[in-house]
């Protein structure tokens, strides 16, 4: 795994081979951001990174310069993981907390611009994630929500649907509060 642009590309993440995680590809992350730099300044987000894993995608939008980044795993190995790679690239501005999602968006008061949430496939209750992340007073007017998720689960009914993308087996649909 790399960073794929920023002040921090071409930098290498080598998790520990024992993290039970599915990082998101080089490839999906790519055409993820390149959809991202159309739509917003990265200097003027706030980012929310769910089911954080390796923190792949926290040091994306760290190394494309945004104003925070906050990553929410249960596991404390990949917590501890995206610390120590924070301190060795000396990114100030990643946050990383170890904590249940759920438990974190009912208790949560800050508001992001970006929510990006990479669960486990198998996770029970999956396609509930993108209301429970709707309705809770994280996401800021305006901002994204964007869930990765397998393909058997679709979400072209759901209101809030702004876009949906596939590339290979990652899916990623986007949803927008107005």
């Amino acid at each position: 795994m790399r960073i794929v642009s920023g002040i921090f590309k071409g930098r290498r993440i080598n998790p520990p081979p024992n993290l039970s995680v599915r990082p998101t590809t080089d490839r999906a992350k790519e055409s993820l951001f390149n959809i991202l730099v159309n739509n917003f300044t990265f200097e003027d987000m706030d980012v929310l990174d769910l089911f954080a894993g390796t923190g792949s995608i926290s040091y994306e939008f760290v190394s494309r310069g945004c104003r925070s980044v906050t990553a929410i795993d249960i596991n404390s190995r990949c917590i501890d993981f995206i610390k120590m790679m924070a301190d060795d690239f000396k990114m100030e501005i990643l946050h990383a907390y170890r904590d249940d999602v759920f438990r974190f968006l009912k208790h949560n008061t800050k508001q992001y611009n970006l929510i990006f949430a990479d669960p486990p496939y198998d996770l029970r209750g999956l396609a509930d994630i993108p209301d429970m992340v709707l309705n809770s007073l994280s996401l800021a007017k305006d901002g994204w929500f964007i869930l990765e998720h397998p393909r058997k689960i679709m979400f072209s009914d759901h209101k809030y649907l702004l876009q949906h993308r596939e590339y290979g087996h990652v899916n990623f649909t986007v949803f927008q509060l107005k």
